[in-house]
């Protein structure tokens, strides 16, 4: 670490004498991924980089640049790109650099804990995703599959005496099940993320996956009509994504954000609210500091369908008048934009029950989202893979449809909500079981 401060503070030095300021931000990762085919071993891949990468402000005007070497010429390089950079950019008073002084160190030993696991153990781990997928009945393969893990250790520092450091360790799994019977195929992926060897629990994934497969390889459409639908975690999580600039302060600067003048209204079912939390137990975004160097804290955005937030950074926020909060975003070869922790929609008031009560669909699986979403208006039209649902029970397979509608008619059409809060799989976002009413489905 004492190496990595002189360094960026060396660095920040010259850029004063530029009469420039600065944040700097430089990370170093190291990764391993371990994939089986036909069971060998396709790929044993080890890498590491390290980077920086500088935002530099000169006469209200930004320069980014970054370098992949640590040498002083290569630095040099970086100060002189980012300079050049400015001179050429638009005049942005917005921009500065705004925390002093901010000392943070992500101190947490649940993300950053010591791995003993022998890499046998690793590689088993890897073959077996495949073998053993393979070895359940009627599965022609199991295309993708893979165990990863990773280690990274971030540090920021600014003109205005700030250092921060940040490091942690994640593991993840994943695997497919692509089977084919009598002419039919049906494919079905998923994975696990974690903080150690230990925590992931590769059967019970691959359980579910081929259970999943193999109840849709019957698949069939639904007649065509309005559905209430429910969306597994891991599909909800995608749909929330694809709409996540409307809580942007950016987006909202650019004047592209639908809620940018809805701050105070009611933009949702009275039943949501929803949070960006720092931190959450075995959460995959913990970190304590922003891509600013500010704090991270707790950030209520909607509550009880009220707009009350949106996610801002230095800029933002100086922007339209308000304070910062803790949601800057950046990283060596980026520039400045917002972003969430975890995303958290609070539990409902529903028991399972009356969430499940009477007929919708159950969609696990979404097809060509982005493709087919617009976020500014928040139309969408995508694929669709699922059940048919009554009281509960799934009694029909369904693929082959088409879902359309408007994300934020949705978010005020909900049927019920209920009271048990769930992760997807990459840990970064929770909801429980939200029905929603009232989704144009096209079948048959």
């Amino acid at each position: 670490m004492s190496d990595m401060k002189q360094m960026m503070e060396r660095l920040l030095d010259k850029v004063a004498t530029l009469g420039a300021e600065a944040d700097l931000i430089a990370s170093s990762d190291q990764a391993l991924s371990l994939k089986a085919d036909k069971g060998e071993l396709s790929e044993y891949k080890v890498t590491s980089s390290r980077q920086i990468g500088i935002r530099l402000i000169r006469d209200g005007r930004v320069g980014i640049a970054y370098s992949e070497a640590l040498d002083d010429a290569s630095l040099d390089a970086m100060l002189q790109d980012a300079l050049d950079a400015s001179r050429f950019a638009r005049l942005d008073p917005d921009q500065q650099i705004a925390i002093s002084n901010s000392q943070l160190h992500t101190a947490d030993p649940e993300i950053d804990q010591p791995d003993q696991t022998p890499i046998e153990e690793k590689i088993a781990l890897s073959l077996a995703l495949e073998s053993e997928m393979l070895a359940r009945p009627g599965v022609k393969s199991a295309p993708y599959n893979a165990y990863y893990e990773g280690r990274s250790e971030l540090w920021l520092a600014n003109s205005h005496g700030t250092f921060c450091q940040h490091r942690e360790g994640s593991v993840g799994a994943y695997t497919t099940a692509l089977i084919e019977q009598e002419g039919r195929q049906s494919m079905f992926y998923r994975g696990q993320s974690g903080r150690s060897f230990a925590e992931l629990s590769p059967r019970p994934l691959m359980d579910d996956i081929y259970q999943t497969a193999s109840a849709l390889l019957t698949g069939e459409a639904v007649p065509t009509g309005h559905y209430s639908v429910i969306f597994a975690i891991n599909a909800l999580s995608e749909l929330i994504g694809c709409f996540s600039a409307a809580l942007s302060g950016k987006w909202a600067m650019q004047g592209i954000n639908p809620w940018r003048d809805k701050l105070g209204q009611h933009v949702a079912s009275p039943w949501l609210t929803l949070e960006s939390r720092a931190s959450m137990a075995g959460g995959m975004r913990i970190k304590a500091f922003d891509g600013e160097g500010m704090a991270t804290s707790d950030l209520r955005l909607i509550g009880a369908g009220q707009l009350d937030n949106l996610l801002h950074n230095s800029a933002t926020a100086r922007h339209f008048g308000v304070t910062s909060n803790g949601c800057a975003a950046r990283g060596p070869r980026s520039s400045l934009d917002v972003a969430p922790r975890h995303l958290v929609l609070a539990a409902g008031p529903h028991s399972d029950a009356e969430v499940q009560e009477g007929r919708y669909l159950e969609l696990i699986k979404l097809d060509g989202l982005h493709s087919g979403a617009d976020p500014v208006s928040g139309d969408f039209s995508f694929g669709a893979s699922g059940f048919l649902c009554e009281r509960g029970e799934r009694v029909q397979p369904v693929r082959g449809i088409t879902v359309a509608g408007n994300f934020y008619r949705l978010l005020n059409e909900i049927e019920a909500m209920g009271q048990h809060v769930y992760a997807d799989d990459g840990r970064d976002f929770y909801a429980p079981t939200i029905r929603f009413g009232g989704l144009n489905v096209a079948g048959k």
